[in-house]
């Protein structure tokens, strides 16, 4: 991924129907990333979850249908996953029906 002329990496993501698009980021690490995130239109409610403290990333946010900006810096390579913690009562979860994806930091 090529950051923009302010040195920020900006990715779309929109996360829909136990999916997120795309669902494989490549970034830079030390570079800072700027995620521009929501869910697609519809009831159900979807978050965005990277979980990577040895690199830096803690992001847990909830999804609505008007972008939101999540801006983080990896400070470590690696493939860390990208998921949605969502949960109905007596249902898997949204993760375990397919909702989940990866962050590749590259040097």
């Amino acid at each position: 991924m090529k950051p923009d002329a302010d040195g920020v990496q900006r990715v779309r993501l929109v996360a829909g129907s136990y999916f997120f698009k795309p669902n494989h980021i490549v970034v830079k690490v030390n570079v800072p990333v700027e995620l521009n995130a929501r869910r697609e239109s519809g009831i159900t409610p979807h978050d965005l979850v990277i979980r990577a403290e040895e690199a830096g990333i803690n992001v847990k946010e909830d999804l609505g249908t008007d972008p939101k900006k999540i801006a983080f810096t990896a400070t470590r390579p690696g493939k860390y996953p990208i998921y949605c913690s969502k949960k109905l009562p007596f249902m898997a979860g949204h993760r375990q029906k397919g909702m989940e994806g990866i962050l590749e930091v590259v040097p």
